[in-house]
């Protein structure tokens, strides 16, 4: 009769406390030597929540993906040695692509300029001079154009 109880207590137990009775151990480790990946606009602003897609050196199948930060930055740890594919797309138009080589001691190499990864070869200033030069450009064939057959 005791042990009859005791059973009743525990399976009442069971019932009223399910996640402390069927929980299991959860621990952590905080861990150095990451490669981050910062994306910026060229204005300086951060590509914020940006889809990134991570493909390894050889490999056909994505090795992580997920978005940057507030900041821009996205972090991953490399397995294998050799240049890492990152694709940063904010869904908006705006794609960076960065190759990341990585040797064997699976860090970044030393004599990869980190900040010129992915930046275009024109500034902002010289792109708006380009645009507007094109648009002087096909305006004066335009008008040589109408004048050219209205001479005639």
């Amino acid at each position: 009769m005791k042990y009859r109880n005791l059973k009743f207590f525990f399976l009442i137990m069971a019932l009223i406390l399910p996640s402390r009775l069927h929980a299991h151990g959860v621990t952590s480790k905080v861990d150095t030597g990451g490669i981050v990946v910062s994306a910026m606009y060229d204005t300086g602003e951060a590509m914020d929540y940006a889809r990134v897609t991570i493909s390894a050196p050889g490999a056909n199948l994505k090795f992580q993906s997920g978005r940057t930060d507030r900041n821009g930055r996205f972090c991953f740890f490399p397995d294998v040695s050799g240049d890492w594919k990152v694709v940063v797309d904010d869904e908006m138009g705006h794609r960076l692509e960065v190759n990341v080589p990585v040797d064997e001691a699976m860090v970044l190499r030393a004599n990869h300029e980190n900040g010129n990864a992915g930046r275009g070869f024109l500034t902002r200033c010289e792109k708006a001079v380009m645009g507007v030069s094109i648009i002087f450009g096909m305006s004066g064939i335009l008008f040589w154009w109408k004048g050219r057959k209205t001479k005639k």
